[in-house]
C-alpha cells in the first residue's frame, strides 16, 4: 500500500510539474509528422493482465507493427530521435502509474509475444509485481536498440541474449524489492539520463 501511495503521489506531482514539457512535446510531435501525439501498445502487466502502455509517438504513423526498434531506424521521426535519446517518450507512462497498471519502478512490461518466451517459473515471479517505468535492466540496456541494430537477426539476438539478461535483473528486483531499493533505482535512472 505504501508503494502505491508513493507511486500515485510522485506520478501526480510529476505530471503537474511536467505539464509545460508535455504541451511543448505534443506540439512538436504534431508539427514534425502527421499522426497522434501518443502511441499505445498492448503489454503484459501484473498477473498476466494486458494493458495499453502510453508513450509519446516517435515513429511515422505508417511505421507498421514491428516490435523491435533497431539502431538508426528509418521509421523514427526527427522529434522521435530526440525524445528517444533522452527517454522523454517514456514520460506519459506516468498516466499508467496513476491508473494503477504500472509502478514507477518494476520490471519493464513486455509485449505478449515475448512474455510467451519466458520460462514458466520466471514468468510467475516477474508477473507477480506491477511492471515499472524503470528498472535495473532499463539502466544497463539503455543502448539496446544500437546493439540489436548491429545483429544480422535482431529478434533472435533479443531472444537469445538480451531478454534472458533482462529477466535476471527482473528476478533480482522482485527478490530484493523495497522502498529504498526503488528510490535507489529512480536516482540511478535520473543520473544515467543526465550523464
Amino acid at each position: 500500500m505504501s508503494k502505491r501511495i508513493f507511486d500515485f503521489t510522485a506520478a501526480l506531482l510529476g505530471l503537474i510539474l511536467l505539464a509545460p514539457l508535455f504541451l511543448i512535446t505534443a506540439i512538436w510531435i504534431k508539427v514534425d509528422s502527421p499522426g497522434p501525439v501518443f502511441f499505445r501498445q498492448q503489454r503484459v502487466g501484473k498477473r498476466g493482465v494486458p494493458f495499453d502502455i502510453i508513450k509519446f509517438r516517435t515513429m511515422r504513423e505508417d511505421a507498421g507493427d514491428a516490435l523491435l526498434t533497431l539502431g538508426h531506424d528509418k521509421r523514427i521521426t526527427k522529434a522521435g530521435k530526440f525524445l528517444r535519446k533522452y527517454k522523454l517518450d517514456e514520460f506519459p507512462q506516468l498516466f499508467n502509474v496513476i491508473g494503477g497498471s504500472m509502478s514507477l519502478v518494476g520490471p519493464r512490461p513486455e509485449v505478449p509475444r515475448y512474455v510467451a518466451c519466458y520460462p514458466a517459473e520466471v514468468r510467475a515471479v516477474v508477473l507477480s509485481v506491477l511492471p515499472g517505468i524503470t528498472d535495473w535492466a532499463s539502466i544497463y540496456y539503455k543502448e539496446e536498440n544500437s546493439l540489436l541494430g548491429r545483429s544480422a537477426n535482431p529478434e533472435q539476438a533479443y531472444l537469445d541474449n538480451i531478454l534472458p539478461a533482462k529477466l535476471k535483473y527482473n528476478l533480482r528486483y522482485v527478490h530484493e524489492r523495497s522502498f529504498w531499493n526503488d528510490v535507489r533505482i529512480i536516482f540511478t535512472t535520473l543520473a544515467a539520463l543526465v550523464k
